[in-house]
């Protein structure tokens, strides 16, 4: 008895079939390395400053960095990775590999924190979501992600010319009880959650609750990993426009309609140190401190052990920045004198010494009397 069978399959288009390729390729080749931030904010709106590493995978340059995570200014870029504005050109190269630090716009919503709808990436032709989540944007983001921020169904399907909103992870949360400037952290090859703990000046068990680890072994080289980046004190007002403004170390941003350029660094005792900017000569009134005939902002000025200073505490529109005098001392304090210490103990014991002699003497002429 003879059988036959029939059936028939469905001839998949080109556009899926390069996308299934490079699916696999990724898998093959690329270890997971996006991740999810925790980001409890109380309302949908909460907003803060976040940075990123970008690992670049060819040649490229500051300002096509710039460009493709739509920073308004070079200054931004520059600022977030401490190069000093007058050496830096919007041509000069980054070389393959070389880590850059990416400033942003973060967003709290539905418990996680995501970059607040930029950047937007543009298709080109050969583009497909893995391979702008993989090559273009180095595995920040999984193609996963892209594809569900966008609500596209199919993500095979994608149009030359269309935007995509690229979601990169991100955190406003306070850690332990202290805000703090989340970085996401790419992990580097035979690296360590205790390791990138040191460096960055945290601790490792705050590493591990903040990215949901349980066990430090499984920490995987290009894994985005949430570091708390701790952040100079600052005089600025809850009001301000800019508030909270959180800086990190050895990085600096301009404010106040880039009127004021202020600068974290741990040299300063972790102290924020602002200053009137040159970027915006023409629209910045003089800032005057208020309370002061004399200061502007970022002076100083030094009466015995005070040192008192017109320090930035926010504003409220373009031409209304807030000043405020601080006053620290400089003088330590004088440490203990053991020396002197002793010898008043050496002098009360004398003393003690001496009034027994007298008494006995006394006692001793009061019996010859008898």
């Amino acid at each position: 008895m003879a059988f036959s069978f029939s059936f028939s399959l469905s001839t998949p288009t080109i556009p899926t079939l390069l996308f299934t390729l490079s699916l696999l390729l990724s898998f093959l080749t690329t270890p997971a390395s996006s991740a999810t931030f925790n980001c409890s904010a109380t309302t949908t709106t909460t907003t803060c400053q976040s940075l990123i590493d970008y690992i670049p995978q060819n040649t490229t340059t500051l300002n096509a960095i710039k460009t493709l995570f739509n920073i308004s200014h070079l200054r931004t870029l520059l600022g977030a990775n401490n190069l000093p504005l007058s050496t830096s050109s919007p041509t000069q190269n980054v070389t393959a590999l070389k880590k850059i630090l990416i400033p942003f716009t973060c967003l709290c919503s539905n418990g996680t924190g995501v970059s607040n709808k930029r950047p937007q990436y543009i298709v080109k032709p050969g583009d497909n979501l893995d391979h702008i989540a993989t090559v273009v944007f180095s595995g920040l983001v999984k193609y996963q992600e892209i594809a569900a921020v966008n609500k596209i169904p199919d993500p095979s399907l994608i149009q030359i010319g269309q935007k995509l909103w690229i979601p990169l992870p991100c955190s406003c949360d306070e850690v332990n009880g202290e805000r703090v400037v989340h970085y996401g952290h790419v992990v580097e090859a035979g690296s360590s959650v205790e390791a990138i703990a040191i460096e960055y000046g945290t601790d490792q068990e705050t590493l591990l609750r903040i990215n949901g680890i349980a066990d430090p072994k499984t920490l995987q080289a290009n894994q985005v990993l949430d570091v708390p980046l701790k952040a100079c004190s600052s005089s600025v007002s809850n009001s301000s426009l800019d508030a909270p403004l959180l800086v990190s170390n050895n990085t600096y941003v301009f404010t106040a309609n880039n009127c004021v350029k202020c600068q974290c660094s741990s040299a300063s005792n972790w102290t924020l140190q602002c200053e009137p900017s040159t970027v915006n000569s023409t629209g910045c009134l003089a800032m005057q401190c208020q309370d002061s005939s004399q200061l502007f902002l970022g002076n100083t000025t030094t009466s015995g052990c005070d040192q008192t200073t017109c320090t930035y505490a926010g504003y409220t529109n373009k031409t209304n920045v807030l000043t405020t005098l601080t006053t620290q001392s400089t003088c330590a304090a004088p440490p203990p004198d053991n020396n002197n210490a002793a010898s008043r103990m050496g002098l009360q014991g004398s003393s003690w010494s001496f009034l027994f002699a007298a008494i006995h003497l006394a006692l001793l002429f009061l019996h010859v009397l008898q």
